[in-house]
């Protein structure tokens, strides 16, 4: 079973980036989470040939998954992913959401997934992803209101985007 670790130095040099996540914010201070079916993920994937750069592996995974665009994105850490055979990054970063479009189908899959706005307290639970996942919604919460300035109280209700 492989063992996850959360790291908010920079990835090491040699560790290969397999996915890139992000945290995507409304002005509001809600969270954007992409469900699929019943399960709660973040918007995200894996680098295209060609492509090393965080930022615009999550431009355009947030375009693909949830037809958002984002301003600069902000590095968070990354989880260590210790498979037993090669261990590797996930990357996560925090970013602002600009312009919100009409949900479409995800060219790679083909489906249109449903776009949650949650209380960025919620993410913990939502992602079920362990201490790492709460220690990674924790990192994006308090980026969203020290980094990207958004409010921390008196948010609205969660909706659909």
């Amino acid at each position: 079973m492989p063992k996850f670790s959360w790291h908010t130095d920079p990835v090491p040099a040699g560790l290969a980036v397999r996915q890139v996540y992000g945290f995507l914010f409304v002005p509001d201070g809600r969270l954007l989470i992409r469900l699929d079916g019943t399960k709660h993920t973040l918007p995200g994937g894996r680098p295209e040939p060609g492509e090393v750069a965080y930022v615009d592996i999550l431009r355009r995974e947030a375009m693909e998954e949830v037809t958002v665009d984002i301003d600069e994105p902000h590095y968070l850490g990354y989880q260590c992913v210790n498979d037993g055979i090669s261990p590797y990054a996930q990357v996560r970063m925090a970013a602002l959401i600009s312009c919100a479009y009409p949900p479409a189908p995800d060219p790679d899959s083909g489906r249109t997934y449903r776009r949650l706005l949650v209380h960025p307290s919620k993410a913990g639970d939502l992602l079920a992803w362990g201490e790492t996942g709460y220690l990674q919604a924790t990192a994006a919460a308090e980026a969203a209101v020290e980094i990207l300035g958004l409010p921390a109280d008196g948010l609205p209700a969660a909706s659909e985007l």
